[in-house]
């Protein structure tokens, strides 16, 4: 029997759905196919890399992918789009999917300010995206109800 398939996606797929791609392989790799894409992918940002480098992950060997990577291709039973609502070039639906689940963090990749002001946005984003990953995955994933954000 094949896992369900999740896919994360965002606008660049360099910071967001990279984390939650990586969490959810590292809370529940065991139940669930995981994906993550980008509307308009970027290369995977260098304090992206950074902040899950501290809390002993590594994305060495991830790339940003577009979703035409998947779309048509891949029976996606549960879409988690990261981006923030009032992005226009985030996506706000995927077809054909069992279940749509919006997840808006900001963009630590917009974040401006010192290294390390940047770098606080992106542990604080990379901090709540695991904490909603966790909640999910104790819920039971996308058969349970939705985790809030806190």
């Amino acid at each position: 029997m094949s896992k369900p398939v999740v896919l994360f996606l965002c606008e660049g797929n360099s910071a967001r759905s990279q984390m939650a791609e990586a969490f959810l392989r590292k809370h529940a790799g065991n139940r669930f196919e995981i994906h993550s894409a980008g509307l308009n992918p970027r290369d995977i940002h260098p304090l992206t890399l950074r902040v899950m480098d501290e809390v002993g992950i590594s994305l060495q060997g991830h790339r940003s992918k577009s979703l035409t990577e998947y779309l048509g291709k891949l029976a996606v039973r549960h879409v988690i789009i990261v981006c923030e609502y009032d992005e226009n070039s985030c996506p706000h639906v995927w077809p054909f999917t069992r279940h749509t689940i919006h997840w808006p963090f900001e963009d630590p990749a917009a974040a401006e300010g010192s290294e390390r002001e940047r770098l606080d946005r992106f542990r604080a984003v990379r901090n709540a995206i695991e904490e909603l990953i966790v909640q999910w995955v104790r819920r039971g994933g996308a058969d349970a109800e939705e985790p809030r954000l806190s």
